[in-house]
Order: C-alpha cells, then sequence, then structure tokens
C-alpha cells in the first residue's frame, strides 16, 4: 500500500474512534426507548443482583432514574424535590458523552428545583425560578442517581423518584401544575443485538452516513475543527454524504475503517488493563479532544460521571500483583483516618470474572460506609474478602469461588481523593 494510501486508510480509522460515542449514544437511545419514549424518566425500583446481566459492574448503591431528551423541538423543564441529606445527583450527558451539567448535593444542594435544559440554538426567555442548563446537541441522556441504603430504603426513594418531573417548556408555561400523561406501554419488540455490538457490525459507509446524520443535529465542539478539518476528505462532515466521493483510495478506506478503527479502540483496552495495583481512570465525562479515552470509555462505560461527582477506583490484584481469587483469602485494611475521603459515601462492590454479581449466601454484593460495619480497636477497619464464610465477626464482603474484582465507589470525592494524596490501600492475602 501506498504511504498516501495508508495515511487514508488511518484517517479513516481514526474518523471511526472520533465517531464512534455519538454512534453508539444514538442506538442506546434507540434501544432504549424502545420501553419508554424520549422525554420521559425510566426508574429502576430495585437493586441489581447476581441475575443482572444487562451491564457490567452494576451499582449497588443508588436507583437510577434515567431519561433520553430530544431538545430539538423545544426545552425540558426538569423538577426535582427537596432530597434533604440524602446524596443525588443528575447528571446531564451530550450526544458524544461528555457531562455538560449535573445537579445535585455537590452542586446545586437542597430544595426544591426546577432546570430548563436547552438544546443547541435555543434563544428564549425562561420563567422566573427556572434555571437554564444549555445543552451543546439535541440529543441527551439524564442519568439520575439517589443513594439508597439497602432494601429497606427503597420506598422512601420510589416517592422520591416519583417527584420528578420532565415538561416541555410550552407546558410549564401555560400550566405549571400539568404533568405530560404517562406514556402507554409499548407492545414487546424482537430482540436486538446490543447497540455496541451494532455498531461493531455496521460498514464504513453506514457508519459515516449515520454519523454524519447524527453531527448535523448534534455539532461537534469548536474545538474538534482541526479533526474535522482532516476527515473532510473522507465525506466525514455534519450532514455530509460518504457515498458523493467516488475515488478508490477513499472508498477503501472508508470500507477499512470499522475494522481499523475496532483494532485501536482494542488496542487502548489492553493498554488500560495492563496494570496491577488499584486503577483510577481519571478525567472521565470531560474528555476534550481525547477522542481515543471517549471512545473507550463509551465502550467499557457509557454514561460516566465527571471526577468531581464519583471515582471508581478498581483492582483485580493482590500486593503482590497475583490475580484475586476465592481460592484465598484476603484483607483490605483501612488505617485509622484512611477511610476513602468522600463527602457523598463510599461502597466496595464484588464482581465475578463477568464483571457482574455473584450469588452468595449473605446476598449482598456490596458493603461500604452505610453498612454497620466493625472496626478494630486502634480505629482502622477490615473488610474480609473471601469465599468461605470466616471464622468470627467480620465486614465480610462474599466472593465468588473462581477469580474475582472489586470497584471501590467514591461519590462526591474530597480533595486528598482528587489530588492523589489518598490512594486505596493494598489488598493483602492472609491465606
Amino acid at each position: 500500500m501506498a504511504a498516501a494510501e495508508a495515511d487514508l486508510v488511518n484517517t479513516a480509522a481514526q474518523a471511526w474512534l472520533y465517531g464512534y460515542p455519538l454512534v453508539l449514544m444514538d442506538l442506546s437511545r434507540e434501544a432504549m426507548t424502545a420501553r419508554v419514549p424520549v422525554n420521559r424518566f425510566d426508574h429502576m425500583r430495585e437493586f441489581p443482583d447476581d441475575t443482572f446481566t444487562d451491564v457490567v459492574t452494576p451499582n449497588a448503591d443508588t436507583l437510577y432514574s434515567q431519561a433520553w431528551l430530544d431538545l430539538g423541538p423545544e426545552p425540558m423543564v426538569l423538577s426535582v424535590p427537596d432530597m434533604g441529606d440524602r446524596y443525588w445527583m443528575m447528571p446531564v450527558l451530550s450526544a458524544w458523552t461528555d457531562v455538560f451539567t449535573a445537579p445535585g448535593s455537590r452542586t446545586t444542594g437542597r430544595g426544591d428545583a426546577h432546570y430548563a435544559i436547552t438544546g443547541p440554538g435555543w434563544t428564549g426567555t425562561l420563567p422566573d425560578g427556572v434555571t437554564g442548563l444549555p445543552s451543546p446537541t439535541a440529543l441527551a441522556w439524564l442519568i439520575g442517581r439517589i443513594a439508597t441504603a439497602g432494601a429497606e430504603d427503597r420506598t422512601a426513594v420510589h416517592r422520591l423518584q416519583d417527584r420528578l418531573r420532565l415538561t416541555p417548556l410550552s407546558a410549564w408555561t401555560g400550566d405549571p401544575d400539568t404533568r405530560p400523561p404517562e406514556p402507554a406501554p409499548r407492545p414487546g419488540a424482537p430482540a436486538a443485538a446490543a447497540p455496541a455490538d451494532r455498531v461493531s457490525a455496521m460498514d464504513g459507509a453506514g457508519f459515516f452516513t449515520r454519523l454524519n446524520r447524527l453531527m448535523a443535529a448534534n455539532p461537534p465542539k469548536p474545538d474538534d475543527a482541526p479533526a474535522l478539518e482532516r476527515f473532510a476528505v473522507l465525506g466525514v462532515t455534519p450532514g455530509g454524504d460518504p457515498a458523493a466521493l467516488s475515488r478508490p483510495e477513499v472508498v477503501n478506506a472508508v470500507h477499512a475503517a470499522p475494522e481499523q478503527g475496532q483494532a485501536l479502540l482494542s488496542q487502548g483496552i489492553a493498554a488500560a488493563r495492563a496494570r496491577t495495583g488499584w486503577t483510577v481512570h481519571r478525567g472521565l465525562g470531560d474528555y476534550g479532544t481525547d477522542y481515543g479515552k471517549r471512545a473507550m470509555v463509551a465502550r467499557l462505560g457509557l454514561g460516566a460521571n465527571l471526577d468531581a461527582d464519583a471515582i471508581y477506583p478498581s483492582s483485580s490484584v493482590d500486593a503482590d500483583g497475583r490475580p484475586l481469587t476465592g481460592q484465598h483469602a484476603y484483607l483490605l485494611r483501612f488505617e485509622p483516618g484512611g477511610l476513602p475521603p468522600a463527602k457523598g459515601f463510599w461502597s466496595l462492590s464484588m464482581y465475578n470474572d463477568k464483571h457482574a454479581f455473584a450469588a452468595n449466601p449473605l446476598h449482598r454484593f456490596a458493603i461500604g460506609d452505610r453498612d454497620d460495619l466493625r472496626t478494630d480497636p486502634d480505629g482502622s477497619l477490615a473488610i474480609r474478602l473471601q469465599h468461605d464464610r470466616p471464622a468470627g465477626p467480620a465486614n465480610w464482603l462474599p466472593a465468588p469461588a473462581g477469580s474475582f474484582s472489586v470497584v471501590l465507589r467514591v461519590y462526591w470525592p474530597d480533595a486528598a481523593a482528587l489530588n492523589g494524596d489518598w490512594r486505596p490501600p493494598a489488598i493483602q492475602r492472609v491465606s
């Protein structure tokens, strides 16, 4: 292959990586709104358990209230009740997966509040008492989380979920008490492939045609201009038509883009997984022009929060770099004053080799500061990670019989966690 053609193929692969999050978001919206239409809340009422396999590394700390928003016709008014002292957040992602706003305990605090989420180019006037939250794209994804302290707390959280509202601005200004009618349940649709698998199966022309259409309604950021200038030779422009370019070398590059782009994505994921000890991915939810990280996070954890709202140290090895396995017992010991510095709360979740919860006799999948934890006489806190029940009283997080990993979720992390002064202690094998 001539150098010029190879350069064109590489450009096409970079364009695929650039557009991957936007296409994946659109297909995810398509899949999720088959059950609940856009601009309506879909509330999770129960915690996931060992039977839950919809997403990897599920969360057993909060109940979700999510909604896909179409801001093209008009703004949507988000109404949030007073959450009291309960930790909550309502981050909203652009179609490119950047978190552009995150109302919640950290940013807005307590009290009833109303927010108008407006689309690009909207220039109207908002009513008094409604705070504007401009979205850079017409498609947006609201992923609300409300802290829930176990099964006995669910009913109280359900009442809060039921008071969340999404109201079109026209209905809000016409009658503030008007609530849009609940949508009728949609008939079941044939099961479709997972959104990520659908993206992987798309050919180059189909991928870039969809990307161009989506970019017209969801404009790229100004900082993306240099990248788009490079991609224009392939016909990758907002509203453009890649099929209109018939030069053989361009056609070949577009055809090769999915395979080459997925290879770049796999390389990035492999590099991120080549680690020992605890790993903390930083800079999530605000990717700038790091298109490789943005695509990798979209593939591994679509909907990631800003660092200021949550960090997620993870580990699959002990202090000596040996893989964690239920054949051994381990201690995670926090020395006095060394607990995760969270202004919200923290928890440690256990996952099997499929990154899912594993059945156990306690039906416990996470343990944290909202549990009745036992401290040692010196003030330290030890969590036992093992398959068999400990001989005596212990803070036991049951492990599967095979290999496992853990994720330490720190919500609303303090400065020490954000600047690196605090890091989780190493996991010690004790048997």
